[in-house]
């Protein structure tokens, strides 16, 4: 597994997961199982890899510059 997402990618979906996370906490009924959707942002942030981005080709990596001399 080849990293291919940002860290500010990253950084955003680990806050977007908590966040969904919180959910069940907030919502009553049977909506409270929609929260653990956050476990998708919130586990691609912290590994660093996402699926869909590796079956579409994409990469929010930076790009490393290489200086020559």
């Amino acid at each position: 597994m080849t990293r291919n997402v940002g860290t500010i990618d990253r950084i955003i979906r680990i806050v977007v997961g908590v966040a969904v996370l919180s959910q069940p906490v907030l919502l009553q009924g049977s909506l409270r199982w929609l929260g653990l959707i956050g476990l998708i942002p919130l586990v691609t942030g912290l590994v660093g890899w996402c699926p869909a981005y590796s079956l579409l080709g994409i990469s929010s990596c930076e790009v490393p510059t290489h200086t020559s001399g």
